[in-house]
């Protein structure tokens, strides 16, 4: 399948700009309302920038041109941090239009993550907001700190800067304007260029285009690469799954799915935030426009705000919903308050986006067991690899019964397509061939219309919201406070797909072998599962990204449940408490030793970790049901919240 090259891209916005579109909106960001005093307070909105394809043709070929003239080449790798609204959009088209690599690296990981992360990427050029700078560095910085944000310093990264939005402290002299590269101007004005960058032609369809760190550690940061011909195929195959005629507006803070909108000649209406931080003002831009995206985390609290009446009670006509599980009742929910929005649950990684759709109605219809995330999309072939599950050899997990021979098979899901990203960053850089397949870590089946089921996940990324949390990155701290044995990150899935992220903690004088720091046995990475490297898979984005993952633990039915604890492990349930001395030193400690995004909304103490498989590994899986279990019964503040 070919999807829009980045040549297509460029060319396409060209059309529309010099056809009949040219006086047409392609770009429309919201302002944050304003309430205004009166008896209603109904708030007042307004457009805060529009641009035309003609504008935003000139923009970007003006900015385009000053940074070619500045040097930047095609293969340029530039760490990207500005969020989706003109001027980054912008800035991003123009990097595509000469070629360069857009890199993506969470500024909320950690300082030293950060780093090994830019280190690995090897980037020439940063494009930054300018408040990110700003509160980096000086006064700002410890107010940041304050509120849980601990920022790289990102004035010091020795690379080439340009800077988004009006000048603030910390910016660093030398750094361009975005601004003034969009107007034709830069430098104070003192040279004027006019447009004329020579076109990145015959680019090759393997071409490195996106870099998205996703997980791992300091000493192995794991980046993902797209390329050219992926990311288009990417683009066409999310544009397929709705129909978008000229004019038509997509309200999304997604780039993955404003850029189908602009390539079918229509309007990527921006919102002034998340759908997170003002749900209700994203619902009413939402109502009535040709689509949208949205995370489960996020769609439950549009419902909130439907069903309080707080929001309208007209949706979009199409809604994708993705990044995180997409449950039955989630979606039930929505189709009963906005019936009149046809809703389409999306799965993918950030390895291989999208993988499946699948309609609400076909997903609600489904009686059998699992999370049906619907049939492949054309060109992406999914298998099952029943030899991910890790049997004993008379076919049972150890210590149980032998499983039964069941139909269809439970297996890793591996998958391969025209979106398949090219390979892991580490390894293009160090000479290994571009990938051929994905292994999704994704416990699966196909039914016998070849659609794909979920039945759980042998990784152990939690999604939070829109935030993946990566529990080898932080568990040899957590171990690593004063009087903690062992300690683990959990995910708790919820009724809306989203989870809830659980801290359980042994105390250092409970504990047998394997106490404390992972690394202790036998684990040098501390990921907690001895393979040497931490492997979970990420999500979207851009988040700017963005991707849909399996379920942490969804009901599975009897049927299936023998396959599902050969593979996740089962054993007898440790003994929680949330009252336990250790849990409130623990609770105190966490500002200190974890970023905010990673903050636990629970903290439990166990007398010991559940164990699994041949190596004895903690059983995570075990220790989430165990956790869910204690928190559906716990009495009111039994396990308060640390965030």
């Amino acid at each position: 399948m070919n999807g829009p090259t980045t040549e297509h891209l460029i060319e396409t916005i060209g059309t529309h700009a010099r056809g009949g579109l040219g006086d047409a909106v392609a770009l429309r960001w919201w302002s944050r309302p304003i309430h205004r005093v009166r008896a209603d307070r109904v708030p007042h909105d307004h457009v805060r920038e529009e641009l035309t394809y003609r504008e935003l043709l000139r923009r970007v070929e003006a900015t385009a041109d000053a940074l070619h003239r500045e040097g930047l080449r095609a293969g340029d790798r530039v760490l990207f941090s500005v969020r989706p609204r003109p001027e980054g959009i912008v800035l991003a088209l123009a990097v595509v239009r000469l070629g360069g690599v857009i890199v993506f690296v969470d500024p909320g990981s950690t300082p030293e993550l950060f780093g090994a992360r830019v280190t690995a990427a090897d980037p020439r050029w940063a494009m930054t907001e300018a408040l990110l700078y700003a509160i980096s560095r000086g006064p700002l910085r410890h107010v940041a700190r304050s509120r849980g944000l601990l920022l790289p310093d990102y004035a010091s990264l020795p690379l080439r800067h340009v800077h988004s939005g009006r000048r603030l402290p910390g910016v660093p002299g030398h750094s361009l304007s975005a601004r003034s590269l969009a107007t034709g101007r830069h430098r104070g004005g003192r040279r004027r260029f006019v447009a004329g960058a020579p076109p990145v032609t015959d680019l090759p369809l393997d071409a490195e285009a996106l870099v998205v760190f996703t997980s791992g550690t300091t000493s192995d940061p794991k980046a993902v690469v797209h390329s050219v011909g992926s990311l288009g195929s990417g683009c066409a195959l999310l544009a397929g799954a709705f129909s978008l005629e000229p004019g038509g507006v997509v309200h999304t803070d997604q780039m993955l799915l404003g850029i189908p909108a602009l390539l079918a000649g229509g309007t990527w209406s921006v919102p002034p935030g998340t759908p997170g931080q003002d749900v209700v003002t994203f619902a009413r831009h939402a109502a009535g426009e040709a689509g949208t995206y949205l995370v489960p985390a996020d769609l439950t609290l549009l419902l909130d705000a439907v069903e309080s009446g707080r929001a309208p009670a007209r949706g979009p006509q199409v809604a994708l919903v993705g990044g995180a599980p997409v449950t039955r009742p989630l979606l039930d929910r929505a189709r009963r308050l906005l019936p009149g929005t046809r809703w389409i649950g999306v799965y993918g990684t950030t390895e291989i986006l999208p993988v499946a759709v699948v309609e609400a109605d076909d997903k609600l219809a489904h009686a059998g067991d699992g999370d049906l995330v619907g049939l492949p999309l054309a060109g992406i072939e999914a298998t099952i690899d029943t030899s991910a599950v890790e049997p004993d050899e008379d076919g049972s997990a150890p210590g149980r019964a032998p499983v039964p021979a069941l139909h269809p098979p439970v297996g890793e899901l591996v998958l391969r397509g025209p979106s398949l990203m090219t390979g892991y960053l580490s390894h293009l850089d160090g000479g290994q061939p571009p990938v051929t397949e994905h292994r999704t870590g994704d416990l699966a089946y196909l039914d016998e219309r070849g659609r794909i089921v979920l039945v759980g996940r042998t990784r152990d990324m939690i999604i939070r919201g829109t935030v993946n949390i990566y529990p080898g990155l932080f568990e040899p701290r957590l171990a690593a406070l004063p009087g903690v044995g062992e300690a683990s990150l959990v995910g708790v899935l919820q009724d809306d797909g989203d989870e809830k992220v659980v801290l359980v903690v042994t105390s250092s004088t409970e504990g047998g072998p394997g106490t404390g720091d992972p690394r202790r046995a036998g684990d040098p990475d501390g990921d907690g599962d001895g393979s040497g490297g931490v492997d979970a898979e990420g999500a979207q984005v851009p988040r700017t990204s963005s991707a849909a993952a399996a379920p942490a633990t969804p009901a599975t039915g009897a049927a299936l449940a023998p396959a599902v604890s050969a593979a996740v492990g089962q054993g007898e349930g440790p003994v929680l408490t949330g009252d336990h001395p250790l849990v409130r030193t623990v609770r105190a400690a966490l500002p200190g030793v974890l970023d905010h995004g990673a903050l636990p909304d629970h903290v439990l103490h166990a007398d010991r970790l559940p164990l699994a498989g041949r190596s004895r590994k903690p059983d995570r899986a075990a220790l989430s049901r165990a956790a869910a279990h204690h928190l559906a019964g716990a009495a009111p503040g039994a396990s308060a919240s640390t965030r």
